[in-house]
């Protein structure tokens, strides 16, 4: 249940007796990190309070009438678990609540300064669980930016006509004139645009400037060589060959 981003941390109390609710509430509210998302008297409440705001951590009474907070984790299944620090007066429960993987036991009555440790080890746990969820969707993360930058477009209009171009199969732009020509599949399109109204369109993390006449697609880039006055020069797919100017030489070099 634990989002990719970390905070605000949205946090869920349960408790059947009002003064320890109130207790948890000011202390929480201490913590900036953290936001209180519902507050329930009894277990059923609890279950509902799940489904509806999707805590990341449960401030979870042991016993309370009813539905007890083992009950609670019963009735909520094992996907829909938050972290979960159990809170009651009987430390004889404290095997049983680590056996249901809690996070933390929050023995009452308590101090503030355990209160504070305990929910940084719950912010810990919350940053692991955040990092891991990241690291298991990075392949699709990555796969899903670059089938976005793939699907993004250039429109242009050379007169009368529009052109519509896939950023993907643009190699390079060049300034001709009043003009831009942009270098795209074999074909080289002529649009009245400024070669900076071009820039400032395609995606500045594929994009980059190699002159003030020049803008490159970075994946078409196929060699970056040295020539005797100390400048540079790219090999484009192509076959095009660009000098990089000392200007932009750097930022380039940052982007490959």
């Amino acid at each position: 249940m634990t989002r990719a981003t970390p905070g605000p941390w949205r946090a869920v109390i349960v408790d059947d007796e009002p003064p320890a609710r109130q207790t948890l509430r000011l202390l929480l509210a201490r913590e900036k990190d953290f936001t209180l998302a519902a507050e329930c008297g009894h277990g059923r409440e609890a279950l509902d309070a799940v489904a509806a705001v999707r805590p990341d951590v449960l401030f979870l009474d042991v016993l309370m009438p009813g539905m007890d907070g083992f009950d609670v984790l019963r009735e909520l299944g094992a996907d829909a678990v938050p972290a979960i620090v159990f809170v009651t007066a009987y430390d004889r429960y404290a095997v049983q609540a680590f056996e249901k993987h809690a996070v933390e036991y929050l023995l009452k009555p308590f101090t503030d300064e355990r209160f504070a440790d305990v929910v940084d080890h719950v912010r810990r746990r919350l940053r692991e669980r955040a990092l891991a969820s990241v690291g298991e969707r990075l392949p699709d993360l990555l796969a899903e930016t670059a089938a976005r930058r793939d699907r993004r477009q250039l429109v242009v209009k050379d007169g009368s006509r529009t052109h519509v171009i896939p950023e993907a199969d643009i190699v390079w732009v060049e300034a001709e004139d009043y003009c831009v020509r942009i270098h795209a599949a074999g074909r080289g399109i002529l649009a009245r645009e400024s070669l900076k109204t071009i820039e400032d369109q395609l995606d500045p993390g594929t994009f980059a400037r190699v002159h003030r006449s020049a803008i490159v697609n970075t994946r078409c880039i196929k060699a970056m060589e040295p020539v005797a006055s100390g400048d540079q020069r790219l090999v484009l797919t192509d076959g095009t060959v660009l000098r990089v100017s000392r200007t932009h030489r750097a930022a380039l070099l940052r982007r490959l």
